[in-house]
């Protein structure tokens, strides 16, 4: 007779698909953020894939995949890192533009939408550090 364990409940990172969906996820943000020539000020790299490879590492890390990105970064520290730019409520606006799209794309089940849209509205209201200057 063998004997039944309960089953390990699924991270957010696996119910919504791993790997591929985060993927296609920063894929489509940073397609937007590329367009957006204010908002693509804020990412100073010629080549925007190594910021799209750090979001990546860190929303896969946040929603319970892999722990790549503080293996290699350490702790995130958001506002810190975010910290020599100047982020005003027209550029977060601006963020969440690209973000609201970027989620659009990957299908989620209405649950797992409003827990990301939530966590990623919550997440560009903090990163504010300035008023708008126009």
């Amino acid at each position: 007779m063998s004997e039944q364990t309960p089953e390990t409940p699924q991270t957010y990172y696996e119910r919504v698909g791993g790997h591929e969906t985060f993927a296609k996820l920063v894929r489509e943000f940073y397609r937007g953020v590329a367009g957006d020539p204010p908002l693509r000020e804020m990412y100073p790299e010629a080549d925007l894939a190594p910021a799209e490879q750090r979001f990546l590492m860190f929303l896969e890390q946040y929603w319970g995949g892999p722990k790549t990105y503080s293996e290699q970064r350490g702790h995130p520290r958001l506002r810190m890192r975010h910290g020599p730019f100047v982020v005003t409520p027209k550029q977060r606006d601006r963020w969440m533009f690209h973000m609201s799209n970027a989620i659009d794309s990957i299908d989620l089940d209405p649950m797992d939408e409003e827990l990301m849209r939530s966590y990623m509205t919550n997440a560009a209201n903090f990163m504010i550090n300035s008023p708008d200057l126009d």
